[in-house]
């Protein structure tokens, strides 16, 4: 067999392995979405019907729940987020230890819904990456397409968590494969499509239903505005997850370590019901009244963009599993909506909220994790017409990431890389 025969050989079981991968990861995003909707739900509403003191204690039932979980079950191993594959991959000698599907599953199920203010992308890559890694473990391809096997894993989870392919696969190369080779493309986007038909037979809905009516030139200063704002709270954000993950890593006493966390992510959720779990469906309703300015707080508004980012850093801090990208979802969605009402009620701009709304979206989720086309994407793809967005929304991305990266040298993801280096 001549070298191009077996390498056209190595693609083609690539493939299909790729496939494989991608129907399992499919179904584990899915079911974790669903079942973590379903029952954050439930528990918030019933609890708030009960007495809402309890809000401040629900946290720390479900991040004390994880503690155990991992001491008794999971062998004291910690989940380290998305340091652990790229851990994996610059280290091809490591392996993600198949413990991590359902550690991350149930531990970002039981942050979520019990109040802790995070998202589940972050579990859901982490263990979709898992399955990956095992598909390479277990010798399925070619000893050289680990990146490829573990990106395929991502792109699935990831495309079924946001309903769109694209999401998924532009996110797998953006963020965990940081390469474009021919091998990395093709199975992301093998990937991709076998998530793409599995949304289109259980879940093609779009996250917001209204549609957008187009944008005017007069608010391009204000997008800008916007955009530059958005650099700066992904700042804030990257800092003060890190200085909160680097205070509770100091704590030794690990009830102290959870308790302190977990009740300071409490007493929040009993002032602002609003950060409970991944705050998407709270979100939504405040989106809702943006269509009438008169039910809309400028000030809450305020005060929700600066403590969502707190409410996740402490939750992560006590020890819960998530993430930052669901946070900065709802951070921007929040700080688009104050731009445009404050400029609204002051200065009678006339500006249109939803298009805010997006483009804060995007250019939040662009400056906090690095990738401008994952959230060029996402953004585009919440409502039924985004793409009528789409110059502004891509001038947006990359003007806040433009931002954040002349202020910062690094962000929640690579932290830990940047302080090795610094060590180095």
């Amino acid at each position: 067999m001549n070298r191009k025969k077996v390498i056209n050989y190595s693609i083609f079981k690539l493939v299909l392995v790729a496939v494989l991968v991608a129907v399992c990861c499919s179904v584990l995003a899915y079911s974790l979405k669903h079942l973590t909707e379903f029952f954050q739900e439930k528990l918030f509403h019933t609890v708030g019907k009960i007495n809402t003191v309890l809000y401040i204690f629900l946290p720390t039932v479900g991040i004390t729940a994880i503690y155990f979980l991992r001491k008794y079950f999971f062998k004291k191993r910690k989940n380290k987020g998305l340091t652990e594959i790229f851990k994996t991959l610059d280290q091809r000698k490591d392996h993600m230890p198949l413990f991590k599907v359902p550690s991350h599953f149930f531990n970002g199920f039981l942050t979520l819904v019990f109040g802790g203010s995070t998202g589940i992308e972050v579990a859901t890559v982490v263990a979709t990456g898992t399955v990956g890694n095992q598909a390479y473990k277990n010798e399925f391809s070619a000893n050289m397409y680990k990146r490829e096997l573990i990106c395929s894993g991502v792109a699935a989870g990831v495309s079924v968590l946001f309903a769109n392919p694209l999401v998924g696969g532009l996110f797998a190369i953006e963020v965990v494969a940081r390469k474009t080779r021919k091998t990395v493309l093709i199975s992301t986007t093998v990937a991709a499509l076998v998530s793409w038909l599995f949304i289109y037979l259980f879940d093609n809905t779009s996250f917001f239903h209204y549609e957008l009516s187009g944008w005017n030139w007069y608010a391009v200063p204000y997008f800008i505005g916007l955009s530059i704002l958005a650099g700066l709270v992904a700042v804030y954000f990257t800092l003060i997850a890190t200085r909160i993950k680097k205070i509770f890593s100091g704590i030794t006493n690990n009830f102290i370590q959870v308790n302190s966390g977990a009740l300071s992510v409490g007493i929040l959720l009993f002032f602002f019901p609003f950060l409970y779990g991944d705050s998407y469906e709270s979100m939504k309703g405040f989106v809702e009244s943006s269509f009438n300015a008169e039910n809309l707080s400028i000030l809450l508004l305020f005060a929700l963009i600066l403590l969502k980012p707190l409410a996740a850093s402490l939750t992560l801090g006590a020890g819960g599993d998530g993430g930052v990208f669901g946070p900065s979802i709802v951070t921007g969605a929040l700080l688009g909506l104050f731009v445009a009402h404050f400029c609204n009620q002051f200065w009678d701009t006339g500006l249109i909220p939803m298009n805010f709304v997006l483009i804060g979206i995007a250019a939040t989720l662009s400056a906090t994790i690095y990738a401008p086309f994952t959230a060029l994407i996402l953004a585009c793809s919440l409502t039924p017409n985004g793409y009528v967005l789409f110059f502004p929304l891509l001038a947006g991305s990359f003007i806040s990431l433009y931002v954040s990266k002349k202020l910062l040298p690094y962000n929640v993801y690579t932290y830990d890389l940047h302080l090795a280096s610094k060590r180095d």
